[in-house]
């Protein structure tokens, strides 16, 4: 049975004191009871800072990218032995705005989950279409293509591991809105095309995060779509009331 989740993506946000506030609002009002996972992924240098507020609570903690390397000489990076040391065990991979400003590619994003999976690590996939694809009918064409890239060369049990996030880029930041309709097509095409991968087990079991500006207000109708299983979510992950209204949603 698949895993309800929102995780919330703090981006560049938040330095350690403001990390700190969000953390202890967010800690008194998430339930160990509850049907479901909550994650947030602070910046690098406040994981520490997070694991250590966060401990023995419900809530998890992800980091927002890693290294495909083991170690070496890649200033600025950091490895997935790093995370785990300091007890982070999920990573956010392949985030639109690493594939569009820091140009990751599908075969480097492989890498990375590759990379993650030896270290036993879970991952949030994140993978979606721009405007332009979505103007020219193309937008199934792509999403299918960044799956199979990122995703189609693991075995069966690797999926144990994976979290796949649905990023309509088209609708994040531009003015566009996309539907609940439209979200739950696509997360339906996207267990479709996994199931044709690698059978019904695993696409049923598979959870299918929507990663496009999900909001307080658009949350419950969004998370009520059978193939919409929770959300990935971004600036409303920024502050404890809004935060906490889209994980009651579920």
């Amino acid at each position: 049975m698949r895993k309800k989740i929102v995780a919330g993506n703090w981006k560049m946000h938040k330095n350690a004191t403001q990390t700190a506030e969000l953390l202890n609002e967010l800690k008194t009002q998430v339930s160990k009871e509850d049907n479901k996972e909550v994650i947030v992924a602070p910046t690098f240098v406040n994981l520490v800072l997070a694991t250590s507020l966060l401990e023995s609570t419900p809530i998890q903690v992800a980091a927002q990218n890693m290294h495909q390397a083991e170690s070496g000489a890649y200033t600025g990076e950091i490895a997935a032995d790093m995370l785990k040391s300091v007890g982070v065990n999920t990573v956010i991979l392949g985030h639109s705005e690493r594939r569009a400003i820091f140009h990751e590619s599908d075969a480097l994003i492989a890498s990375k989950v590759d990379t993650a999976l030896q270290h036993d690590m879970t991952v949030i996939f994140c993978f979606g279409e721009e405007l332009k694809d979505r103007q020219s009918k193309n937008h199934f064409n792509i999403v299918e293509n960044q799956l199979k890239d990122g995703l189609f060369h693991l075995q069966a049990k690797d999926w144990e591991k994976i979290v796949l996030a649905y990023e309509p880029v088209w609708a994040i930041g531009t003015g566009e809105t996309a539907s609940p309709e439209q979200a739950q097509e696509m997360h339906e095409f996207i267990r479709e095309t996994v199931r044709k991968a690698f059978g019904s087990d695993i696409a049923e079991d598979v959870s299918i995060l929507y990663g496009g500006s999900v909001k307080p207000d658009n949350a419950k109708e969004i998370f009520s779509k059978p193939d919409v299983d929770g959300g990935l979510i971004g600036g409303a992950a920024l502050n404890a009331k809004d935060f906490m209204a889209i994980v009651n949603a579920i």
